[in-house]
């Protein structure tokens, strides 16, 4: 059995030091050969509703094998379908204007022909890990002819072994006929080039978007927010604090008489209350467990952006978080163990089940639910069985594992309660209040100033991922994010010292509930830039764009209830601990 491991270790290692003399490598050999990736094709509009290249009529070259292949987990996932060009082309190797294929136009051909070129559709190619992008054809100038690009001239420059630039320029415009034989060719330009390896990603890159004054003012103006908010609830707290902790002294001086007397009201009254387990605990803690990691994977991921560039790299950014996600597992079954056991939580297996599968099950069932459209659309979208079968193994074996170790260390290390208040036996009755004062209300303006200070950024990070561009100020992505967790718990501090001070004691629900509807306020506006900012159409694309969409406002909107709630949580704890209570 030994002798067996010990072989499947050295395949393992073989194959490892197979892929280091690939593409990977990014060094070549004069002469050596270079593969030319056909990628997908699809409208320019909807940049999500993408085919394999050869979904349209077009032929491949005459080579027939390479030398390697290799494709990540984020590539799969993200519809990446990388096939071969079947073009025969060798680093510094120069080649004249040669024809690889031809295409005889039936009318099925001819249709599809035209209606791709009908609906702008392009196409994409990498050389080295470098994309190209190219247009089928175009329409005449009456409208009702369709012509075809045939020829494909690719310029590509290199600094010594590493090939460092990659143009295409397409040519020989060829009308489409139904019977007409369409030939097709390329051409292959070497040249030198001053640009070095690390910086070759820098022209697909658009400063002039991304570092725009507005993008520089929103973030200024967040961070001015932030110093205001953080002021202003500062000095209104603590005069308001200031004269609570006067009265409820003065109060604790007086006779059970004058006690009867007085007028009784604001947060001390409910003491006994404000520490009762929320409702539905099991949920709530998933909940918050489930926050906590989100919380931690966007900072390790973005980080880990800024460091390595991400961007520069096929599906590296997804397969990065993917194990992050994986491997800060314990991050999750620790806060929401403990907070479940704190609660006085009892059926601890079922919680740590629902916290470890809430976020990947709500995943998978959108992306399953927009597979089956991409599968009928035949889409590049659609995610492999096999890719399905990983996931599922990743959730199974390595995070259910780590949660269930996070989850134990949580129950024994912090899962004792420790309220600086006793639980009164039963409930007070909640009196009633004005109708701003209602949580419902205090949930819907919650959201209104954290989602204030990430509007901007809102808009950069959509464009990025609907449109052709490629994100890469991870620095802005990072201040945003620390911008967001301080306005978020200073608004739901604010919001909950109104409610205790209206004797509502039902705080940590409505602390989550009221920094989550930030991801409302962040739906809404989705809908605006789908109608408005963008040309999107069709099915696939709807479902695709909202689909995603609701994933993103909800992970987001469990990431800012998560904080909202820690810094509300410290907050209560800390004003009912200085107060004598008897």
């Amino acid at each position: 059995m030994k002798a067996k491991y010990l072989y499947v270790l050295a395949i393992i290692l073989l194959n490892g030091g197979i892929v280091l003399m690939d593409e990977h490598s990014h060094t070549y050999e004069d002469s050596e050969e270079v593969v030319l990736w056909m990628n997908t094709v699809g409208p320019y509009h909807n940049r999500q509703e993408t085919y394999s290249y050869f979904s349209l009529p077009f032929c491949a070259g005459p080579k027939e094998s390479i030398s390697h292949y290799h494709e990540t987990l984020g590539e799969a996932l993200q519809g990446t379908e990388l096939e071969f060009s079947g073009l025969d082309i060798d680093f510094k190797n120069d080649l004249t204007h040669t024809k690889y294929c031809s295409v005889k136009l039936t009318e099925e051909k001819y249709k599809e022909f035209v209606y791709a070129v009908k609906n702008h559709y392009w196409y994409q190619m990498y050389v080295d890990d470098l994309p190209i992008w190219g247009i089928v054809g175009e329409i005449g100038d009456n409208g009702k002819e369709f012509f075809v690009w045939t020829h494909k001239k690719f310029d590509i420059g290199y600094n010594e072994k590493q090939i460092v630039d990659v143009n295409l320029t397409s040519d020989s415009k060829v009308k489409l006929e139904i019977g007409a034989d369409i030939s097709f060719s390329y051409e292959i330009k070497w040249r030198m080039s001053k640009v070095k390896f690390e910086d070759r990603f820098d022209k697909y890159l658009d400063p002039n978007f991304f570092q725009h004054r507005i993008h520089w003012f929103s973030i200024f103006n967040s961070f001015m927010m932030v110093i205001f908010l953080v002021g202003l609830v500062s000095m209104i707290l603590m005069r308001t604090l200031r004269k609570d902790y006067a009265r409820y002294s003065k109060e604790d001086d007086m006779d059970d008489m004058e006690k009867d007397l007085g007028d009784e009201y604001g947060w001390k009254q409910v003491h006994g209350d404000v520490f009762r387990p929320a409702s539905n605990p099991m949920l709530f803690s998933a909940l918050i467990g489930t926050g906590y990691h989100i919380s931690v994977v966007s900072l390790c991921v973005i980080t880990f952006a800024m460091m390595g560039e991400l961007y520069t790299e096929r599906g590296s950014l997804l397969s990065t978080a993917i194990f992050v996600y994986a491997a800060t597992s314990p991050v999750n079954g620790y806060f929401g163990g403990s907070l479940y056991a704190r609660m006085g939580g009892k059926v601890w297996i079922k919680q740590m089940l629902m916290s470890a599968f809430l976020l990947p099950s709500l995943v998978c069932g959108t992306a399953f639910f927009i597979n089956f459209i991409a599968i009928y659309y035949h889409a590049s979208r659609a995610i492999p069985f096999g890719t399905m079968v990983a996931v599922t193994c990743i959730c199974i074996f390595v995070i259910l594992p780590l949660n269930l170790v996070g989850t134990v260390l949580g129950r024994n290390m912090s899962g004792q309660p420790d309220y600086p208040c006793r639980i009164n036996a039963v409930p007070r009755p909640i009196p009633e209040k004005k109708w701003f004062m209602e949580p419902s209300v205090i949930i819907v303006l919650g959201g209104i100033l954290p989602f204030g200070s990430i509007f901007i950024e809102m808009y950069f990070i959509f464009t990025s991922f609907w449109a052709y561009k490629i994100y890469y100020v991870y620095g802005f992505m990072l201040l945003v994010f620390l911008i967001l967790a301080v306005v978020t718990v200073c608004v739901t501090i604010v919001c909950t010292y109104f409610l205790l001070n209206a004797e509502d004691y039902r705080w940590q629900w409505t602390s989550f509930l009221s920094a989550a509807s930030t991801a409302g306020y962040v739906y809404l506006y989705s809908f605006y830039y789908f109608f408005f900012k963008t040309k999107m159409y069709g099915l696939f694309q709807t479902m695709f764009y909202f689909g995603y969409m609701a994933l993103f406002s909800l992970a987001l909107g469990i990431m800012c209830g998560t904080l909202g709630y820690q810094g509300t949580s410290t907050f209560v704890r800390k004003i009912y601990s200085t107060v004598k209570i008897d």
